[in-house]
């Protein structure tokens, strides 16, 4: 498979030596930079997905009337919290 490159990226002087002060051993600048994107391009795709959900069920709950209320979300919540809290 061929590859393809990244265009250039111009930063300030100290962006770069804030970047090159955080590499880890025989790590370069390019495959600091390859992480990053890999993760933002992850992060921006979750995002996507959460509110595509989210506009699934406001669509769902709009055409069924069907809502939960403050007080049982809020109830549900804290129900998980504390079982969060006890398996610590």
């Amino acid at each position: 498979m061929k590859t393809a490159t990244i265009p250039s990226l111009r930063v300030t002087p100290e962006l770069r030596a804030a970047a090159e002060s955080v590499l880890r051993d025989g790590e370069s600048l390019s495959s600091l930079v390859e992480d990053a994107l890999l993760q933002q391009v992850e992060r921006r795709r979750t995002q996507q997905a959460f509110i595509a959900r989210g506009l699934t069920a406001r669509d769902e709950a709009r055409s069924t009337g069907d809502y939960a209320s403050k007080d049982d979300v809020l109830a549900s919540l804290d129900a998980i919290l504390e079982q969060s809290r006890r398996k610590r």
